[in-house]
């Protein structure tokens, strides 16, 4: 056989997400953003004296990390989307970042509920003023990142194929709604931040600065919690979509053919891969088989296996 009737045979293993190269740099201007404003938080805070201001720019330095994290992945899944090396391509990169960040977000969680419960037990002075003031700047950048990272987060959330199946996290950028999270994250403890300050400064309630602090640890730390599952539960290779997996099943069950063995496993944000055996009686060419599963919503990489019942024979 020529080597060039191969061609037709062969594809390429790139399963990365939609607006993949658009992701990455809106991901890394809210680097940018993120990086900008923990220095000025951090000189602010210096300059009046305000350790919280201080310690919420070194806390908004390990989300600027977490966040370039974020962007690196999406460069590296994209300039080695055609590396051999990768079985089925980088197109889960993103699933390992955001499992990554998920834990830094943890971490952050505890940090915050740490810290808040030390203030409780021993208060500082606060400069209400000045750290009002930054931490409105604060919210400010926060929101503004969040809105530069919306992109595909609520169409994913309510997404669902032609089999009436709800797919929330099948199709969704792990790595995406991480950076998402993150920002997220430093929007409501500014808010947070932002009410225990007014409430120490008008009402004389010192203790409402910790207090907000605990509230928003324990937000965080169940963003965190749900963001491990997801992303934990591609990179294990869990079925993604158990009705979609009985659908296959339902498909390729026809006129005595029988499924022995059925894998199905996403491979990037919106491609799932199947693995398939089937026995048949009277066995046909795999194409057929892979032309049932044909319209089904997300399927980027088929592999179909057939085999004879004892005293059959596979076609020619």
């Amino acid at each position: 056989m020529h080597t060039h009737s191969l061609e037709s045979w062969r594809h390429d293993h790139v399963f990365l997400g939609e607006k993949h190269e658009h992701r990455e740099r809106r991901t890394w201007l809210v680097v940018g953003l993120t990086a900008a404003m923990m220095i000025a938080e951090i000189i602010g805070g210096t300059i009046y004296g305000s350790m919280a201001l201080v310690a919420d720019g070194w806390h908004m330095s390990t989300h600027a990390g977490a966040l370039a994290i974020a962007a690196l992945a999406y460069r590296f899944a994209h300039s080695h989307a055609h590396d051999p090396r990768f079985a089925f391509g980088t197109g889960k990169l993103g699933e390992l970042a955001g499992f990554s960040s998920a834990i830094i977000l943890a971490l952050i969680a505890l940090l915050i509920g740490y810290e808040s419960v030390l203030r409780i037990l021993s208060p500082v002075p606060i400069s209400f003023n000045q750290a009002t003031l930054i931490a409105g700047l604060g919210l400010g950048v926060n929101l503004l990142s969040v809105w530069l990272l919306r992109d595909g987060h609520e169409h994913h959330a309510h997404a669902h194929d032609d089999d009436g199946d709800h797919h929330h996290g099948h199709a969704h950028d792990h790595n995406l709604r991480a950076a998402y999270l993150h920002v997220l994250a430093d929007a409501t403890t500014s808010v947070l931040a932002i009410a225990g300050l007014l409430a120490g400064r008008f009402y004389g309630w010192i203790w409402m600065d910790p207090l907000m602090g605990i509230v928003g640890a324990g937000v965080i730390a169940f963003w965190s919690w749900g963001l491990i599952r997801s992303s934990g539960a591609v990179l294990l290779d869990i079925v993604p979509n158990p009705k979609l997996a009985g659908v296959i099943r339902d498909r390729l069950e026809i006129a005595g053919d029988r499924v022995t063995d059925l894998h199905l496993w996403r491979v990037g944000p919106g491609h799932t891969a199947v693995i398939a055996a089937v026995v048949s009686d009277q066995p046909q060419p795999s194409a057929v088989y892979k032309a049932r599963l044909n319209g089904l919503p997300g399927i980027s990489h088929m592999t179909i296996e057939v085999h004879a019942c004892p005293g059959h024979t596979l076609p020619a």
